[in-house]
C-alpha cells in the first residue's frame, strides 16, 4: 500500500499537459452529449443514432474552439478555484451559443441537418457540462489533496500555525499553504474575534476566539506561528494583535494586501513578518497607469544620484518600461558598482554607469553631449541635516550648484523633461539642507519659461529604509541591545516606503507639463518615539524592560514638526488622489535668479556665517532652529 501511495505521490507532483486537459474535457463533452440525447428521449435509444454519431465531431470542434478561446484548459486542475470555475462556465456557454447559432442557421437556410440539434438537447447538454466538467475538476483536486494529506501525516512538520482571520482572506491563505507541495506547515485552526464565527469549523478546522489563545494553549498544541490574514486591517489593530502574540513568545506574520499578490494569487513566499511599513497608518500606494508606458517609451533617461536610495529605485522601476537607455550617474563609487552588478545579475540591458560629480560642469557636459537625454531625474543631493549645518558651503555646492549645472545642460541639449526630487524640509526651512533644497526649487521654477525643457518638482517626506534614515539606525541600535535614540519625545515625521515614493515620482513626471511642484499625500505624520516603541515590539522585545529609549535633544536645524507646503501655498488636485499640485506664491524671477547665481559663484573660502547669510537673503522664511546660525535671524 505504501508503494502505491508513493507512486501516486510522485504522479501528483507532475503537471498534466494543457492539451491533455483539453482532451479530457472534450471526452466529457462527448459523454454528456450522449446523456443529453438519452435524457431527451427518456433513456431510450429511440433517437437517430447515426445522426448523433455524425454530430459528435462538430460538437467537439465547437467545444475545442470555445475552451481554447477562454483558456479553460490552461488551469492547473489540482488547484481549481473560483476563477477556473468561471472560465469553464463561460466556455460551456460559448459552446451552447455556437450550437444554437448553427442550429438556427441550419433551419433558416435548410442546410445540412447535421447541424440541426434540438434546443432541448443543447440546454440539457449545457447543464450536464457544467455539472460534469466542474465536478470532475473538483474530484481530481480532492483526490490530490487526499494524497498530499496522507503523505503529510507521515511527514515531519516544520511548524504549526494558526491563521488570524476566518474570512475570505483567511481561506485564501489556507488554500495557498495547503496547495503548496513544498510547504511543511500544519494549519491547526483559525482565530477570529467575530463571535458568530468562533466555535464553528472551516475546512474541518476549529475557529477560536483570540481570548482562547493563551500561553498554555500555545504550549499544549505546540503552535509556532500566527499568520494575520485580514485585508484592510487598521494599523492600530495590527499593532495590538502583534503585541499580544509577541508577548506570548510566538512569531507573527502577515499576508500582503491583495494588490501585491502575484498575478492576483497569494503564494506562501509572500507571507512575511510584520514590519514597520505595515504600521504607516494608511493603505499602501499602488500605481498602475498605462500613460507611463508611452511617457518612457524609447526614451534616453538620465538619473543623477543614481546609487542612492531614491535614484536606484527610480532606475529599477524604469527598467519595466521600453526605454532606449538609462544613464546612471553618481560620484559614490562603491554603491554605483553595487547597482551595476545588480542590473547585470538581473540581466537588465541598455544602461550605462557614469562615475561623475554634479559639481563638475566639464564632465557633465561630456555626458549630455554623448547621450542627449530626453528625461532627467535629478536625485543627487546632500540630505543629512546635522552634517550640512556643519558644512553649509558643501550643501550649496551640491544641492544648489549641482542643480544649476544639470538644469542648464538640460536646456542646452534640449531635454524634454527635468524632474527634481525635493523634500518637505524645503518648506519653511529651519536648517541649511532644507534651505538649499528650497533654493534649488526656486532656480528651476525660474527656468521653466526658458527653452523647451519642462521643469517639474516632486516634494515628499522621509523615506522608510533609505540610506541614513531612522529605521536602519533603530535596527542597528536594537541589534546592539539599545538604547534607541530619539531627539525629542514629540517629534513627528511623514513617512512612505522607497517604492511608493519612486512610483509617485514617475507618475508626477508623466503628468507634469512644467512649472509644477507636486506634493504627495504622505498620510498621517508619525511620532518618532512611537515608531521606536513599535520597532522594539516587532523585534519581540519590550520597552523599557528589554530596550530603553533615550531622548538626546533636538539636533542643529531640526524641526519638531515638518510640513509639505510653504506659507502662501495651497494645493489643487490631480487625476491621482495621492498627488497634488502646490500653488506656489509669486516670486520676483529676475531678482531671485541674480541672488542664486551670486551664491553659486560664491568664494568657498568665505566663512559659514556669510554663506548662510546669503542663503537667508534668498529664502526669507528660513529661520534657523537650535543652530549657531540663529544669530543671523536675530540681526534681521
Amino acid at each position: 500500500m505504501d508503494k502505491i501511495n508513493n507512486i501516486l505521490l510522485k504522479l501528483s507532483k507532475r503537471y498534466a499537459s494543457k492539451w491533455l486537459v483539453l482532451l479530457f474535457d472534450l471526452c466529457l463533452v462527448a459523454i454528456t452529449f450522449f446523456f443529453a440525447y438519452l435524457i431527451r428521449f427518456n433513456f431510450e435509444l429511440s433517437f437517430d443514432f447515426l445522426k448523433f454519431i455524425k454530430q459528435i465531431p462538430f460538437v467537439l470542434l465547437a467545444a475545442a474552439i470555445s475552451f481554447i478561446a477562454v483558456s479553460s484548459h490552461k488551469g492547473v486542475v489540482r488547484f481549481t478555484g473560483v476563477k477556473d470555475v468561471i472560465n469553464i462556465i463561460v466556455g460551456i456557454n460559448l459552446l451552447a451559443t455556437v450550437l444554437i447559432i448553427t442550429t438556427h442557421l441550419s433551419r433558416e437556410y435548410k442546410y445540412d441537418s447535421l447541424f440541426d440539434i434540438p434546443g432541448s438537447i443543447i440546454y440539457i447538454h449545457l447543464l450536464l457540462n457544467i455539472f460534469f466538467l466542474i465536478g470532475a475538476k473538483f474530484f481530481i483536486r480532492s483526490v490530490y489533496h487526499s494524497i498530499i494529506s496522507e503523505h503529510a501525516l507521515n511527514k515531519k512538520r516544520d511548524k504549526v500555525i494558526l491563521i488570524y482571520g476566518a474570512g475570505n482572506s483567511g481561506n485564501i491563505t489556507y488554500d495557498a499553504i495547503t496547495n503548496d507541495p513544498k510547504s511543511n506547515i500544519e494549519i491547526f485552526g483559525f482565530i477570529d474575534d467575530n463571535i458568530k464565527k468562533t466555535g464553528k469549523k472551516i475546512n474541518q478546522l476549529d475557529v477560536y476566539h483570540p481570548s482562547k489563545i493563551t500561553v498554555d494553549f500555545i504550549k499544549k498544541h505546540k503552535i509556532d506561528e500566527i499568520i494575520i490574514s485580514i485585508q484592510h486591517i487598521a494599523p492600530e489593530r495590527l499593532l495590538d494583535i502583534t503585541k499580544d502574540f509577541l508577548s506570548k513568545s510566538i512569531k507573527v506574520k502577515i499576508t500582503p494586501p491583495v494588490q501585491q499578490w502575484i498575478d492576483g494569487d497569494l503564494t506562501v513566499s509572500q507571507i512575511k513578518e510584520v514590519n514597520i511599513e505595515d504600521l504607516l497608518g494608511r493603505e499602501p500606494i499602488s500605481i498602475e497607469n498605462p500613460v507611463l508606458i508611452d511617457e518612457y517609451d524609447n526614451k534616453i533617461i538620465l538619473i543623477t544620484g543614481a546609487a542612492g536610495s531614491i535614484g536606484s529605485e527610480i532606475a529599477r522601476k524604469l527598467t519595466r518600461f521600453n526605454y532606449k537607455k538609462i544613464i546612471l550617474l553618481d560620484n559614490a563609487e562603491s554603491p554605483l558598482y553595487n547597482l551595476q552588478q545588480e542590473f547585470i545579475q538581473k540581466n537588465i540591458k541598455k544602461f550605462e554607469i557614469i562615475l561623475a560629480d554634479v559639481r563638475n560642469t566639464i564632465r557633465l557636459n561630456q555626458v549630455f553631449e554623448l547621450y542627449r537625454p530626453n528625461i532627467v531625474f535629478h536625485a543627487a543631493a546632500y540630505k543629512h541635516v546635522p552634517l550640512m549645518e556643519q558644512s553649509p558651503f558643501e550643501a550649496v555646492s551640491v544641492n544648489i550648484s549641482g542643480t544649476i549645472n544639470i538644469s542648464n545642460l538640460s536646456i542646452k541639449y534640449g531635454c524634454h523633461k527635468f524632474v527634481m526630487v525635493s523634500t518637505d524640509k524645503a518648506v519653511n526651512p529651519t536648517n541649511v539642507m532644507g534651505a538649499t533644497k528650497r533654493i534649488a526649487e526656486l532656480y528651476i521654477s525660474c527656468l521653466n519659461k526658458k527653452g523647451n525643457t519642462k521643469f517639474i518638482i516632486t516634494r515628499f517626506g522621509n523615506v522608510l529604509g533609505s540610506n541614513g534614515s531612522v529605521i536602519p539606525l533603530f535596527k542597528k541600535q536594537i541589534e546592539k541591545g539599545g538604547p534607541l535614540t530619539v531627539t525629542h519625545k514629540d517629534i513627528t515625521r511623514y513617512f512612505m516606503t522607497i517604492p511608493e515614493a519612486c512610483s509617485l515620482v514617475l507618475e508626477a513626471a508623466a503628468m507634469g507639463s512644467g512649472g509644477e511642484i507636486f506634493v504627495f499625500d504622505m498620510g498621517k505624520s508619525v511620532k518618532i518615539f512611537d515608531l521606536a516603541v513599535n520597532m522594539i515590539t516587532l523585534s519581540g522585545l519590550k520597552y523599557p524592560e528589554d530596550i530603553d529609549i533615550q531622548i538626546t535633544g533636538l539636533r542643529p536645524g531640526e524641526k519638531i514638526y515638518e510640513e509639505l507646503l510653504a506659507n502662501g501655498e495651497n494645493t489643487r488636485p490631480t487625476y491621482h488622489e495621492k498627488i497634488m499640485i502646490a500653488k506656489a506664491r509669486k516670486i520676483d524671477t529676475k531678482t531671485i535668479l541674480e541672488k542664486i547665481i551670486e551664491l553659486h559663484n560664491y568664494n568657498p573660502n568665505c566663512q559659514a556665517l556669510e554663506t548662510v547669510s546669503k542663503i537667508k537673503e534668498i529664502v526669507p522664511e528660513y529661520k534657523s532652529n537650535n543652530s549657531k546660525f540663529e544669530i543671523l535671524d536675530s540681526k534681521s
